[in-house]
């Protein structure tokens, strides 16, 4: 944007004609003039505020696609489950899109989620999984997300595996909530799993390793209900948020946040240790 301003220079206003020499057609032509002006000066903000937030995109899709696993522990379990992570730009930042499970569900109602489950033998892998999920929940469709990257997944119950998908959403996407499933679907804005307003974690010990359970709380500006984020959902919004906007949380976490690929996948593989023991 500066270097736009260097080379174009100061945009300056034309000269009006003094009051006792402008005709009708020297004040008409004046008044154009400034209108076009104005108006060209807006355009160029708009393109640059179009082109700055399209840089922040791409740095995003670049720094999450250094983190992609794919299907490099997809043969470690049958019993699959995935989850899509949707990333919106909204306001001039990135946010994350969960739903409220509806209080009919047998498993985890009422609960804040990403759209997401259980894999089913049409599906061709983990990604497809998620997209498919996605559009019964939520009403996502698949050319609707720019899939960006396969997360290391979590393991839960000992034998299930839950591999995190990460993609961009169209920023005029209009979620469509299936009620048999879905009760609510809201945004937070990334950056408040790194600086929450309201925030506290339990902590517990597992195979040796610490681990940390978080939870938010976060109240929706625009119809003032809040949500209770915690587990795994919290856990890969904490993670998609220390890769993208690469700061230091106010908080603890389990990960090294010098090394995260590794340490992530060094958690994974000792927790997956620990539960294969007790088969």
């Amino acid at each position: 944007m500066y270097a736009m301003q260097r080379e174009c220079g100061p945009l300056r206003m034309p000269l009006q004609p003094s009051a006792s020499e402008e005709s009708p057609t020297e004040k008409k032509l004046y008044l154009n003039n400034v209108a076009n002006l104005s108006s060209g000066a807006s355009q160029l903000k708009r393109v640059v505020c179009f082109h700055f937030r399209n840089s922040s995109i791409d740095d995003a899709k670049a720094r999450l696609q250094k983190y992609d696993v794919g299907t490099k522990y997809s043969h470690l379990s049958s019993n699959k489950y995935s989850i899509l992570l949707p990333l919106l730009a909204k306001e001039g930042k990135l946010h994350l899109l969960l739903t409220l499970r509806s209080e009919k569900l047998r498993r985890s109602p009422g609960e804040v989620c990403f759209p997401g489950g259980k894999g089913e033998p049409t599906d061709v892998d983990e990604v497809a999984t998620a997209l498919r999920e996605a559009q019964e929940e939520v009403g996502l469709h698949p050319h609707q997300v720019e899939v960006i990257c396969c997360l290391v997944p979590a393991l839960l119950d000992r034998d299930t595996l839950i591999t995190p998908v990460v993609g961009f959403v169209d920023h005029d996407f209009q979620a469509q909530p299936n009620p048999d499933e879905v009760k609510k679907v809201f945004l937070v804005p990334l950056e408040y799993f790194l600086h929450p307003q309201v925030y506290h974690q339990n902590q517990l010990t597992q195979s040796g390793h610490h681990l940390i359970i978080h939870c938010f709380e976060y109240t929706n500006p625009e119809d003032g209900v809040t949500y209770h984020i915690r587990g795994i959902t919290a856990k890969f919004a904490v993670f998609v948020a220390l890769i993208i906007l690469e700061r230091k949380p106010t908080f603890e976490v389990e990960f090294n946040l010098n090394d995260l690929m590794s340490s992530s996948e060094e958690i994974f593989l000792k927790l997956r240790k620990h539960a294969a023991s007790k088969l």
